[in-house]
């Protein structure tokens, strides 16, 4: 039985889960979960044995300095709780680590022991993958869950997809033999800039969430930081004729596909955001911390825990050394497989056919050009290492077949 010793009840407690690795293309999906983190103070409540889940030689250790102490940093999943205050404070259960490599049914089967224990009502895990969609434009994100009555009454996709998938897939549907309500929200990474960081498809998948949970999220400097990284881009693409002209045809067949779906339900949704934001609706952002009956918090900041933020890098120009994704393979933040671009022959770049058969009923776009010389086509259908990682039928948002939804 899990101990939760110091976490009082929790209101209404939804979990928020990412994972690093082949699901997390642009870093967009872990990064949303760390800015909740960051901005909400989370304080850590509970780690996974590192040892039970992880191969060190594809996740390795760090080592640091402490004031002269050398330390280790194991590669782990951690979850944190924080309260959203407000007229009505809700708390959020955040999960955060890296797709394990091995005994994926005892992990999921020990996150799902943390969800009952603290009552969880709702899970949401975010991922993110590569797709043919233009960075000029707003970020497709699908949401989608293998829940008949829960795609109703959420306006969801019940998905349909078959075939390889990631932790992602995986915890989902361990939640829904376990009878716990799982959605997933995907957002799609252009294939041709998917270097990490990526903060307007961070930025779309925390709006996302903000729609589904009725939830305020106070966005920080997320919005500069999205448009500097699409200015960044912009620039890149002017350099390039090839590219420019790449881009266009993307942006035309992502308008030719989308719209029948300039829908007024779509314009209201937008606008009750803005409503929202304008006026503090809904929970308020509070302050970070867990108020206690007595009003006192009970998670503190925690020293060390990422606080700042830098600036996101220019966008780099594609080029052939970035690997199979697109992603260059960073140093500590490779994929489950061990392999730091692509994968193995499972979730490879091969999988096109996999993504394009998830999801009958989303609109197809016109037939996708060929990209350009130093944009890699693999790109835009299979999982990535470090840099980029798009799983097999992840969706990409109705403008192309292949950015379909994964459970």
């Amino acid at each position: 039985m899990i101990e939760l010793e110091g976490v009082p009840e929790l209101i209404d407690p939804v979990m928020v889960a990412a994972f690093e690795g082949w699901n997390d293309a642009g870093d967009a999906a872990s990064t949303a979960v760390a800015h909740l983190d960051r901005e909400w103070k989370g304080e850590v409540f509970a780690a996974l044995d590192a040892e039970d889940y992880y191969d060190f030689q594809v996740n390795r250790p760090t080592v640091w300095l402490d004031g002269g102490v050398r330390k280790i940093t194991w590669p782990t999943t951690r979850l944190s709780v924080v309260r959203v205050g407000g007229d009505k404070p809700r708390d959020l259960v955040l999960v955060r680590g890296i797709e394990p490599s091995m005994r994926w049914r005892s992990f999921c089967n020990e996150l799902l022991g943390f969800a009952h224990e603290l009552g969880v009502e709702l899970v949401v895990i975010l991922g993110a993958l590569l797709g043919d969609t233009p960075h000029t434009r707003p970020v497709p994100v699908s949401g989608v869950t293998s829940d008949a009555d829960l795609a109703r009454t959420m306006d969801l996709e019940e998905t349909k997809y078959e075939g390889p998938t990631g932790i992602v897939g995986i915890l989902q549907e361990a939640c829904t033999h376990a009878g716990v309500p799982a959605v997933s929200l995907w957002a799609a990474v252009p294939h041709y800039v998917s270097q990490p960081p990526n903060p307007k498809a961070t930025l779309a998948l925390l709006n996302r969430l903000e729609d589904l949970i009725d939830l305020r999220i106070p966005l920080g400097e997320l919005p500069e930081d999205a448009r500097a990284w699409q200015l960044g881009v912009d620039q890149l693409a002017a350099e390039d004729s090839e590219v420019a002209e790449y881009v266009q045809t993307l942006e035309e067949a992502r308008d030719t596909a989308e719209l029948p779906e300039a829908s007024g339900e779509a314009i209201a949704r937008e606008f009750e955001r803005y409503l929202r934001r304008r006026d503090g609706g809904g929970p308020a952002a509070g302050s970070g911390g867990h108020a206690t009956e007595s009003g006192e918090s009970y998670l503190r900041d925690t020293p060390g825990a990422p606080g700042g933020r830098s600036r996101p890098p220019m966008p780099q120009r594609p080029e052939s050394e970035t690997g199979p994704g697109g992603g260059p393979a960073a140093e500590g933040r490779k994929d489950a497989d061990g392999t730091a671009g692509g994968g193995d022959a499972g979730p490879g770049s091969s999988d096109s056919s996999d993504a394009a058969s998830e999801q009958s009923e989303t609109p197809r776009r016109p037939e996708t050009p060929e990209p350009p010389r130093n944009a890699d086509p693999s790109d835009s259908t299979g999982p990535t290492g470090a840099g980029g990682h798009a799983g097999p039928g992840g969706p990409a948002g109705p403008s192309d077949a292949s950015d379909s939804s994964e459970d």
